[in-house]
């Protein structure tokens, strides 16, 4: 399959990077290590997210260079971080799924369990062993002989940190510390990374007296182990330009003793709710409750979506039931 891909991006002179619509600092910092990558080959770049790019990734130097709009033009697109039919609602509303599919594609990502898997690429590797998008990137790099400058290097290094949760989730393997040796070795600086992240997470008074109420609105299910918030569809409006509700306070919620998992609802007035699954070390369930509820994801890490007209209590109860019964579950596998 690497030599497959290899041959497509030879073989291209325009490419298109492809972020689904939830950017993260893995996705986001994927495409911009492949415009990176891509260009010193000699390609012309070009990257697509059909969403905002949030505030708090445009520490990331070049995420102004992604354009909402997919270019009219291109011989190959790669679709970053993202593997499902289900993440890409606005190429859907667009009705460009038509021009992506027309053209060579690769998929590169590594959530194992998804729903409606893209299955037009002449070529795709998804691998649940690495960490993240990044991970897998720089890896297919090294093997293709691809050059990865320090730029490059950089942008998967913020990757992985991302998935990683700063190296510190269940994520986090021996290769992914490899990686990370190897990028530094290539110029990428944590500490500056570091600095730059905290920098943009700064929020403004009105966001961090919203988080408060957020907070207190926090709602704990299962005997403590659930932490719950749902935001409604006018927070989503006024304070997502500003700062993204879910990660605003859902780490928060897993550092509450005896939290398992927690779950960021987000409750839209067309009907249709999302849900952010995070969960904590040593609980691996977010990905199988993903996919009970239609989305997808990692053990740790993932999320759903629900379409327009679906009963937001029927939702929330039934993501709660299964919740509990995969804990419940995890427990006595244990004991």
């Amino acid at each position: 399959m690497e030599e497959k891909i290899k041959q497509l991006v030879d073989s291209a002179q325009r490419i298109v990077v492809v972020q689904a619509d939830n950017p993260d600092a893995d996705s986001l910092g994927s495409a911009l290590a492949l415009e990176h990558i891509f260009s010193d080959l000699g390609k012309n770049v070009a990257l697509y997210c059909g969403v905002e790019i949030p505030t708090y990734l445009r520490y990331l130097s070049g995420w102004d260079r992604v354009v909402s709009e997919l270019p009219s033009s291109f011989d190959l697109s790669v679709i970053v971080d993202a593997s499902t039919y289900t993440l890409f609602d606005q190429l859907e509303k667009a009705g460009q799924w038509g021009v992506l599919k027309s053209k060579p594609s690769i998929v590169l990502d590594h959530h194992a369990t998804v729903e409606k898997p893209l299955d037009f690429a002449a070529a795709s590797i998804v691998d649940a062993e690495v960490a993240s998008a990044g991970e897998l990137i720089f890896k297919l790099s090294t093997q293709l002989g691809w050059e990865v400058s320090t730029e490059a290097a950089e942008h998967l290094m913020t990757s992985i940190l991302g998935d990683t949760q700063g190296l510190m989730n269940d994520l986090t393997r021996a290769s992914t510390y490899r990686a990370m040796a190897d990028l530094t070795d290539l110029g990428a600086q944590r500490p500056k990374l570091e600095e730059l992240r905290r920098e943009y997470s700064k929020m403004a008074q009105v966001i961090y007296q919203y988080k408060g109420r957020l907070l207190l609105r926090t709602e704990f299910a299962a005997d403590g182990r659930i932490a719950t918030v749902t935001i409604p569809q006018d927070e989503i409006n006024e304070y997502s330009p500003l700062y993204n509700p879910g990660p605003l306070v859902q780490f928060d919620m897993l550092q509450v003793q005896g939290v398992q998992l927690s779950i960021v609802f987000k409750r839209y007035d067309d009907g249709h709710v999302t849900a952010a699954l995070r969960a904590n070390n040593g609980t691996p369930v977010a990905g199988k409750l993903a996919e009970h509820m239609g989305g997808g994801g990692h053990d740790y890490a993932s999320g759903f979506k629900t379409s327009e007209g679906a009963n937001f209590d029927d939702i929330h109860n039934e993501c709660l039931r299964k919740a509990t019964e995969l804990l419940d579950g995890l427990h006595k596998t244990e004991a």
